[in-house]
């Protein structure tokens, strides 16, 4: 019951906001003329620890990532405790507007190949304004990972994975900013008969601004009950952000290893409990395109 009633809402979000296109377009320009009422520099970065956040980048500005994994902690000694091993992706994103993203990225785990887009449709703004930041993001996932022989005649539709999440989020203060992700994940393929195409998640997090140019970050995606096998966990990860320039570098302590949300959402296996920590980072670097001002975070 509780999974249908997600869903619904899920689906009807986007609906509810393209019927009231108007009167959003009419916020949208008020709130363009009044840029001073905006709330800016929510989080510090497009993503909060593996999750995105709701900030977009400015118009004509490209970011790279570099999303890198290290093995385990509990991978032991002769792993380096999991220095030895480690997974990476590499990202570029640009802002078609100030309020429009598209992301192309590539990932070693299952050499995987994902593209997103992401629109801001609501700035939080300050006095009577809109209260929250609200942004839509929808993402497709392509495993090109050879398949095993035994399975040589799966088809490419097979290799498909697509995420839809709707991200909410408030500066409450300078220092501390929150954000809540529901997600719907559908796999074309599932491993097992007991698992379903689609899973729901509900992500929540926050930042918490130390100083000017470094912050501490939490965030967790919670599966909904009885959509999984038992040894697919709840995301829970951690970061650290320093601001150097045009650089913003994350030190991350998660359960996943996984850098797209086909794997840090719905197939995490990753226990805290029992050491299973990968350490990593993310390096994030803008260009300016345009020529335009250093966008604001």
């Amino acid at each position: 019951m509780i999974k249908k009633w997600f869903l619904v809402v899920l689906v009807c979000l986007p609906t509810v906001f393209v019927q009231a296109q108007d009167e959003l377009l009419k916020i949208a320009e008020a709130s363009d003329s009044t840029s001073s009422d905006q709330v800016t520099g929510t989080f510090k970065a497009t993503r909060l620890v593996n999750g995105h956040t709701v900030e977009t980048n400015s118009e004509g500005v490209l970011l790279f990532l570099i999303s890198h994994r290290f093995g385990t902690l509990n991978s032991g000694a002769y792993e380096l405790f999991g220095l030895d091993q480690a997974t990476i992706r590499l990202g570029l994103e640009y802002g078609i507007t100030d309020r429009l993203d598209i992301g192309v990225g590539r990932s070693s785990l299952e050499k995987t190949f994902d593209g997103f887009l992401k629109y801001k449709l609501l700035q939080q703004q300050t006095d009577k304004g809109w209260p929250v930041t609200l942004t839509l993001f929808s993402s497709a996932a392509v495993r090109s990972l050879k398949w095993p022989e035994e399975e040589n005649n799966l088809e490419f539709r097979h290799r498909l994975a697509y995420t839809q999440q709707v991200l909410l989020a408030r500066k409450f203060t300078e220092r501390l900013s929150l954000q809540l992700s529901p997600t719907l994940v559908h796999h074309n393929l599932v491993p097992l008969r007991q698992d379903e195409n689609n899973v729901f998640a509900l992500g929540g997090g926050g930042r918490y601004k130390i100083t000017k140019r470094t912050s501490f970050n939490a965030e967790y995606y919670y599966l909904l009950s009885h959509q999984t096998r038992q040894d697919f966990r709840n995301g829970l990860s951690l970061g650290f952000d320093i601001e150097t320039g045009g650089h913003v570098f994350q030190l991350i302590f998660t359960n996943a290893q996984g850098m797209v949300e086909k794997f840090f959402v719905s197939r995490n296996t990753g226990y805290w409990s029992d050491g299973d920590i990968y350490f990593g980072f993310n390096i994030s670097r803008v260009f300016d395109l345009k020529g335009k001002e250093k966008q604001e975070w």
